[in-house]
């Protein structure tokens, strides 16, 4: 199973993984991207694609011909297997050669079936690849006559359902006839392996059978795979409802928090992690959960990825699924507070049947405060707040007791989990506990209680991260990411977020050198070709609210170019050679809070109020976000040039002056 999910996809990566290339697909009127066959091949890629209850991850690929191959692997997160483990969802790889046989004119066509060579298989040239929620591929079909294929790929909204849409297309003048066989193929784990068994996975057609199609006209065929628990009724699949569910749901997402600025594709780049970002919650049995994907990551939360990362973009967004989903990871993870103040599990696994801690203390209170501290004041919402601030209390009072001798926070590992060392205290945790600290200060006074001594914490924590960890490292005067540490590592980039820019200067050269810097963003480690999206996502983020918006803004076109246009598309990846760069959603999350926070510096203060640190570059007039859902109204953000050192900040019609630069406090 392995290495049929690795496909030969990773034989391009590492081709491609040291040189830039030109762009692969361009970007359409309609906002989504497209790729016209011309040059390039062979070439493979993969994409995930969730909905309410399953998720598709497909992976497709052109041969030197044209011809395609594809392979489906289709999860179902609440349908669930023995034993207990945080990848244990049903999952299936359904080939090319597992589906029925196609006739145009009693001739084969299947992409690598020759049937044994008693027929001629029909030739296939694939025109263009299209991706927008739905990922299309479009070809001709060719032998004495011309049928144009379009084939669409999707997973249900609501259902455990993924679903493949055939419409075959006569183009020639003369009728011509299409038959599709049928098939129904069922597959079951064993009920002693299934969880609320039995369980069973079913692949079934509509519309099989053999059709005069005149000129012009078409004929179309769905192939449905679905999910099935106990005695269930087989799904009856409409896959043009099912298509017109697909669409609403992503037309809904980007119908919010519109990025409206004069680069092209820096707006559609953010349009895209918003889909990524959000269409990857599932309803659970304990409620919509957000959920990275990625074929492990399912019906579960983590507290970097839910917590730290996504949670705090949601909070802008106005998705009433996603602000669900939100609270239920925060309501999960209070479950576990304690009276001795035992450290909250990492990930909660299994629809909340289980739990995942085996990195130990990865500085998961901080990432829970932190990400809690700011959803609660961008949401604007006072009794969600309320339900949020007994945990958000709790986990200081655990960073608290977890101050070391040197005044920063013990932590056993980091979010890598022993990929890389951490020591036993890291930069990341207790940047993350100095910006919850802030946060909770602020909180305290929207909800009218005692912030305790939380700002006098934060001070005294911001002078041990500098005095602890401020470090000249490989001759940059930046931090050490733990004590010993003696090599530049990519999360120097957190404190940039958090406001601590005592050393701003000597971190961003450290960033953007080639020690760190590399052609898919920072490497984790100096000297290493290992490379974590994430701490990517963090750096331009810090580089931007640090205020140096040149060099960020060209290391933030390189990188959307890249992962929008290039050789992998269309997201922000996870990581590199792990996991083989799949696209897990948290880091869609964390490219739009490059822009939310960096590019427009908003930082939360209050249920109605935030502070805006505008970063309009140089070469811009202006630049917005329109239909922000935060701060307990709908408003746009407008940012506009007045003179060279001017700015004007229109913000829900209220209109600011400043100088370029400098944070005006915004009330709503």
């Amino acid at each position: 199973m392995k290495n049929e999910l690795l496909f030969t996809f990773c034989i391009c990566l590492v081709t491609n993984s040291y040189a830039q290339t030109k762009d692969r697909w361009q970007i359409q009127k309609d906002g989504s991207i497209t790729w016209k066959i011309s040059d390039g091949l062979p070439h493979t890629d993969h994409i995930e694609m969730a909905g309410k209850k399953v998720a598709l991850w497909l992976q497709y690929g052109l041969d030197s011909t044209r011809s395609s191959h594809i392979s489906r692997t289709i999860i179902f997160p609440t349908f669930r297997l023995l034993p207990n483990k945080t990848s244990s969802a049903m999952m299936y790889v359904v080939k090319d050669e597992m589906l029925p046989r196609i006739f145009i004119n009693d001739k084969l066509w299947k992409p690598d079936i020759y049937n044994g060579g008693l027929t001629t298989p029909i030739k296939e040239s694939v025109k263009t690849i299209i991706h927008h929620g739905v990922t299309t591929i479009e070809s001709l079909l060719t032998n004495d006559q011309n049928i144009a294929l379009k084939r669409s790929y999707f997973p249900s909204d609501d259902k455990p359902l993924a679903l493949e849409r055939l419409v075959l297309i006569n183009n020639s003048p003369r009728p011509a006839t299409i038959e599709m066989e049928q098939l129904q193929h069922t597959e079951s784990p064993a009920e002693s392996r299934s969880v609320n068994g039995p369980l069973y996975f079913m692949i079934s057609i509509t519309g099989s059978g053999r059709y005069e199609v005149k000129p012009g006209d078409s004929v179309s065929f769905a192939i449905s795979y679905m999910a099935l628990r106990g005695n269930e009724q087989m799904l009856q699949v409409n896959e043009k409802e099912e298509l017109d569910a697909r669409l609403a749901r992503i037309r809904g997402i980007s119908s919010l928090l519109q990025l409206d600025t004069p680069d092209t594709l820096l707006n559609t780049a953010f349009a895209f992690a918003k889909i990524r970002a959000t269409e990857s919650i599932y309803l659970t049995k304990g409620g919509y959960l957000h959920g990275p994907g990625g074929l492990r990551y399912y019906a579960a939360i983590w507290a970097n990825d839910q917590a730290e990362y996504v949670n705090p973009f949601f909070a802008f967004l106005g998705d009433s699924i996603a602000h669900n989903a939100a609270m239920n990871s925060f309501r999960w993870f209070a479950k576990y507070m304690n009276p001795s103040y035992t450290a909250i599990p990492s990930s909660i696994i299994a629809e909340g049947d289980g739990i995942w801690h085996g990195a130990k203390d990865r500085g998961d209170m901080a990432m829970i405060a932190y990400g809690a501290g700011r959803y609660a004041l961008a949401a604007g919402n006072a009794d969600s707040a309320r339900i949020l601030w007994p945990l958000i209390e709790w986990c200081l009072e655990y960073l608290k007791r977890n101050i070391n001798e040197n005044g920063v926070v013990h932590s056993d590992s980091d979010e890598l989990e022993g990929r890389f060392p951490a020591g036993k205290a890291n930069l990341n945790t207790s940047a993350l506990y100095y910006d919850a600290l802030c946060s909770a200060v602020m909180l305290a006074n929207q909800l009218h209680v005692s912030a305790r001594d939380y700002a006098a914490r934060a001070d005294t924590l911001h002078k041990n991260i500098d005095r602890f960890f401020g470090a000249t490292v490989e001759g940059f005067n930046t931090y050490r990411y733990y004590e010993g540490n003696k090599v530049l590592r990519a999360w120097i980039a957190t404190p940039l977020t958090t406001n601590l820019f005592d050393r701003k200067e000597g971190t961003i050269a450290a960033l953007f050198s080639p020690k760190l810097w590399t052609v898919d963003g920072l490497a984790s480690q100096s000297g290493d070709r290992t490379f974590w999206d994430r701490s990517t996502l963090y750096a331009l983020r810090g580089v931007l609210a640090a205020g140096e918006t040149q060099k960020a803004m060209e290391k933030l076109a390189y990188y959307s170019r890249r992962r929008l246009l290039g050789e992998h598309v269309p997201y922000p990846v996870e990581a590199y050679p792990e996991g083989n760069q799949r696209h897990l959603s948290a880091e869609s999350g964390l490219y739009c809070r490059i822009y939310t926070e960096g590019l427009f510096g908003i930082r939360p203060t209050g249920f109605n109020s935030f502070d805006c640190t505008p970063r309009l570059p140089a070469a811009w007039n202006k630049m917005a976000l329109r239909n922000i859902h935060a701060f307990g109204k709908t408003f746009d953000l407008e940012i506009k040039r007045a003179s060279k050192r001017k700015l004007y900040i229109v913000a829900n019609g209220k209109a600011y002056t400043i100088k370029e630069g400098d944070t005006q406090k915004v009330t709503l």
